[in-house]
């Protein structure tokens, strides 16, 4: 589900997308004037934008013009019946994601959205890549200096120095795209790009023409020619995130390319060649993927060339007290404020939690204590708090209302396993041996639940005001 913002002058054009994508599970406002929707959309509050190019008071180009580097996360997909190449390629130039011709069909306005996600969600990762490492430091920014550490600096220095595949594992929240970045950074391809794809969070069909391109008309949607990562970061490296959620069929094209160097546009017989890096990672046990058949044993060879495997947080507790004094540092810095001291109690506390997060936990919690600790100085106590509430499977069982135990206990799977696939419907229903149909029903019975407690409150606060 995602927020959608159309903006249109024509009544019957807003009503039209807005229930095709509220029918796909989406929360959409519309606007008829593009000057108030832009005050909406500089306050951050869509993940797209679907606009007119021909509008009265402000006009789609306009419009993005308008929207500038402060929203270059949000992708902007244009509507027009004058869908003449000189107003696309403008459009482009101008920051647009894409853009689709009037009269609109259901089916490729749901693409385009889809695809504008995908692509935002792809946005924010490579950003998070370069924000957390310097291009000319990122081994040093591996703060810690257990021997696990230590080992894997200098792992990645000589692994850099290869032009073989990688195969980086380990638990969520470990680090392995910082350490994909580094490894990157220290190879004589820095100089080239490295572009990362989360392979969990897109469909086969989507991730295939993400990895390879495809040709106009190749499938509903795709109403331009578009380059896959392999072409663009030809010379450089390209980071495949969780590849072992990777289809079966797919895996035999990357096999492919990997080998040979060599893969084909969907849509089109042409072989075109790259000379890419690849790095892989993922948070599962491979070697037993293979052994139940979902991952390919010869792929599996071919990426675990140069294995790296990372060591969750809790096996190296020395590391703790760093790396949380090195977050609430670039905290503060960053938001110009004092660093926050902390007691050596609540460093004990600290070391002695298990932190089933790993780092991506830490780094968290001390986000909210710049945002929540107002006395300057982090004691025990506070942190206690906060670890506690950590949801862990004993404590889940506790607070289950009795007589639905078996309902809720599904419900939390189900968000859960959502969660851990950034929201896509297809790959949680299989992985919970589901229908899609049926994950759809229940995800919209809990939301009418929900609306008709909210109500049920509202009502009820009413009546006891008056």
């Amino acid at each position: 589900m995602a927020r959608i913002c159309v903006i249109d002058d024509k009544a019957m054009m807003r009503e039209s997308v807005s229930l095709i994508l509220t029918r796909a599970d989406h929360i959409v406002d519309t606007f008829e004037d593009a000057r108030v929707a832009l005050l909406a959309v500089l306050a951050g509050r869509y993940d797209v934008v679907l606009t007119d190019l021909k509008m009265p008071r402000m006009d789609g180009l306009t419009l993005i013009r308008e929207m500038g580097e402060a929203t270059s996360e949000t992708p902007v997909i244009m509507m027009t019946a004058f869908g003449t190449v000189a107003t696309a390629v403008e459009a482009m130039k101008l920051g647009a994601f894409d853009y689709i011709q009037k009269p609109l069909e259901a089916e490729v306005v749901e693409a385009q959205v889809e695809r504008a996600l995908q692509h935002r969600e792809i946005y924010r990762e490579n950003e998070a890549l370069r924000a957390s490492v310097s291009d000319h430091h990122a081994i040093n920014t591996m703060v810690g200096d257990s021997k696990s550490m230590t080992d894997l600096r200098v792992k990645i220095t000589r692994v850099a120095q290869s032009d073989a595949a990688v195969l980086i594992t380990g638990e969520s929240g470990t680090g392995k795209e910082l350490v994909a970045h580094a490894i990157h950074v220290a190879s004589r391809r820095q100089d080239h790009p490295m572009l990362c794809l989360n392979c969990a969070a897109l469909s086969g069909n989507l991730l295939e023409s993400e990895l390879f391109g495809h040709e106009r008309g190749a499938f509903t949607g795709a109403d331009r020619l578009r380059k896959g990562r392999f072409e663009l970061s030809d010379g450089g490296t390209l980071l495949l995130d969780e590849v072992s959620e990777m289809a079966l069929p797919l895996q035999a094209k990357l096999l492919r390319v990997l080998q040979e160097g060599e893969f084909e546009r969907v849509g089109c017989s042409v072989t075109r060649r790259a000379d890419v890096r690849v790095i892989a990672t993922s948070n599962r046990d491979l070697e037993a993927w293979v052994s139940k058949k979902r991952f390919r044993a010869d792929l599996y060879y071919r990426l675990n060339v140069l294995p790296l495997k990372l060591a969750p947080l809790r096996d190296r507790p020395e590391d703790i007290p760093v790396l949380f004094r090195h977050f609430l540092d670039r905290i503060a810095q960053r938001l110009g404020r004092p660093v926050l001291k902390v007691t050596g109690e609540a460093l004990r506390v600290l070391t002695g939690y298990p932190w089933p997060g790993n780092v991506r936990e830490l780094q968290n919690l001390c986000e909210r204590c710049a945002a929540l600790v107002t006395d300057g100085q982090i004691n025990s106590e506070t942190i206690e708090g906060w670890i506690q509430s950590a949801v862990a499977p004993t404590e889940t069982f506790s607070r289950l209302r009795p007589g639905r135990m078996l309902e809720d206990m599904e419900r939390q799977l189900i968000e859960r396993t959502l969660t851990q696939f950034s929201g896509h419907r297809e790959k949680t229903a299989k992985t919970l041996g589901m229908g899609v149909r049926t994950l759809g029903m229940k995800l919209k019975q809990w939301r009418e639940e929900a609306a008709a407690q909210a109500k049920s409150q509202a009502v009820k606060a009413v009546a006891h005001v008056g």
